[in-house]
């Protein structure tokens, strides 16, 4: 795999209004309505974890957002306070030993990742993206290609074109080749068509596991 240390992605979403702006308006009323519309099913779930295990409701993590750059994502606690700190860091299944009782619930509805929609006002992230990936996982940003990086034109998103072709069943060179073509191929129509595929992802609880390995060697081909 090629490595990069010193480019960049270009200005994200350059040239594209729909990108730039609707997308944006959009972001902003959705997810200001849906912090309102689910703030009970978040206050519930927030006193369900603080009464079920130590530590905070919050969990807070490093991820790569758009132009590369480092933010802090906000999602519900699902696992044991310092989990990310053993094993592989990064979460397989709902067998996974470091679970909670209850953040086994909120994995298998994605009520955890509700607390995004804070980080949609923000403007770190959309509704609609790339879902952004760690800081480590599956590699450093140093070690991103050139083509790989185009992924951080646009910003990260809750759901994403990868996610309603496999979730968590998608090996990571394939994820970001579907990560590529969205940025490529941005636009109003895919970004309803994702939504609501995801809906349906969610309600069926569809490729919500790693099923083998997620990162590997890299491939010549990916399709999408």
């Amino acid at each position: 795999m090629g490595t990069n240390k010193q480019r960049m992605p270009g200005k994200p979403g350059a040239g594209r209004f729909y990108n730039r702006v609707v997308k944006r308006l959009l972001d902003v009323v959705l997810s200001a309505l849906g912090l309102i519309v689910l703030s009970p099913v978040m206050l519930v779930s927030a006193v369900l974890i603080r009464l079920t295990s130590a530590g905070p409701a919050i969990f807070k993590q490093k991820r790569i957002g758009r132009g590369a750059r480092e933010y802090t994502i906000y999602k519900f606690r699902t696992m044991r306070v310092g989990s990310e700190h053993t094993g592989t860091g990064v979460y397989s299944d709902d067998s996974d030993p470091r679970m909670t009782g209850i953040g086994k619930i909120l994995r298998k509805t994605s009520v955890d990742e509700l607390p995004q929609l804070v980080n949609i006002l923000k403007g770190d992230m959309s509704l609609i993206g790339p879902r952004p990936p760690l800081t480590y996982h599956p590699w450093p940003i140093e070690e991103y290609t050139d083509e790989q990086l185009r992924m951080f034109e646009v910003r990260p998103g809750i759901t994403g074109w990868a996610q309603i072709h496999g979730r968590k069943d998608v090996e990571w060179h394939n994820r970001i080749q579907m990560n590529i073509w969205y940025v490529d191929h941005v636009s109003f129509p895919l970004d309803l068509k994702i939504f609501f595929t995801t809906i349906g992802k969610v309600v069926t609880n569809a490729d919500n596991e790693n099923k083998g390995a997620t990162v590997t060697e890299e491939k010549d081909e990916a399709q999408v």
